[in-house]
């Protein structure tokens, strides 16, 4: 295993991410910053769910530190990055302006999007494939009150941890696979969701929405999840030459980013903090 002594700015062809839930009190806000601050694209999608409506229209919180996520991306745009947004559920009131550009960000329902090797992948957010959240919102929102509570145990068993010197660890995350169905939905909703770019000729699709980050084959379409900024804090990069990378960040300060393989190219972790 190699570490490396500094950490410059990776340049990468494309970079993919979701699930942010800026307004969310448990978004890893100050992780994504670090993360764009090392971290730079030809294009960035932001793959929904990037603002958190839903939490906002309940109590309203936004703290510098969004501000500054948002900053950091027109930041990008302006200097040519091309940026791209394909809202989520969480973010559904930016469906209504499809084509419209936002200070350089262009928002689109869903995307192909054609990689340095000639394939194409279907992005979207994929809450369109999630019966719970299409055809019973009631039940939805009683689910995002569950997971918020989830959340809130994370934080207090974070900070337990930090005083006693121990790594991160997610407890939702946990506590979400250790639920049957919940493995069985997510099984589920990787199939639909593969189904779905095979039914558009694409040999693979990228989503978000279900916080589960994943790149595996299904079937001969290959399934790429980006995760989430709330648990895993992960993002999936393109290189030049088209291969993927499903990259783990979990530091702020004195980064010196492990390299794990994972795949046909390398996990990056950063040093663990809570």
């Amino acid at each position: 295993m190699l570490v490396r002594d500094n950490m410059d700015t990776r340049h990468f062809r494309t970079l993919f991410i979701s699930d942010v839930h800026l307004g969310s009190k448990a978004a890893k806000v100050d992780f994504l910053l670090d993360f764009l601050k090392h971290h730079d694209a030809d294009t960035i999608f932001l793959v929904g769910d990037i603002v958190d409506g839903w939490r906002l229209k309940r109590s309203w919180y936004w703290p510098q530190d969004c501000n500054d996520v948002v900053q950091k991306l027109l930041r990008k745009a302006r200097k040519g990055t091309r940026v791209i947004y394909i809202p989520g559920n969480h973010d559904e009131f930016l469906r209504d302006f499809p084509g419209t550009h936002f200070g350089g960000i262009e928002v689109a329902e869903r995307m192909m999007h054609e990689t340095a090797d000639g394939k194409k992948y279907l992005v979207l957010h994929g809450d369109e494939f999630d019966v719970v959240v299409r055809n019973a919102r009631l039940l939805a929102y009683l689910g995002d009150w569950a997971y918020d509570m989830a959340i809130m145990i994370n934080i207090g068993l974070a900070a337990i941890r930090r005083k006693m010197g121990m790594p991160y660890w997610s407890f939702s995350a946990w506590a979400k696979l250790q639920v049957k169905h919940a493995v069985n939905f997510i099984g589920e909703f990787q199939r639909v969701v593969a189904d779905e770019a095979r039914k558009h000729g694409a040999d693979g699709v990228i989503c978000g929405h279900i916080h589960h980050a994943v790149m595996e084959d299904m079937d001969g379409i290959r399934y790429i999840n980006t995760g989430d900024w709330v648990e895993s804090c992960t993002a999936i990069a393109e290189h030049q030459d088209g291969t993927f990378e499903l990259i783990e960040w979990r530091s702020v300060s004195g980064m010196q980013p492990i390299p794990m393989a994972i795949g046909h190219r390398e996990k990056e972790v950063a040093p663990q903090a809570a």
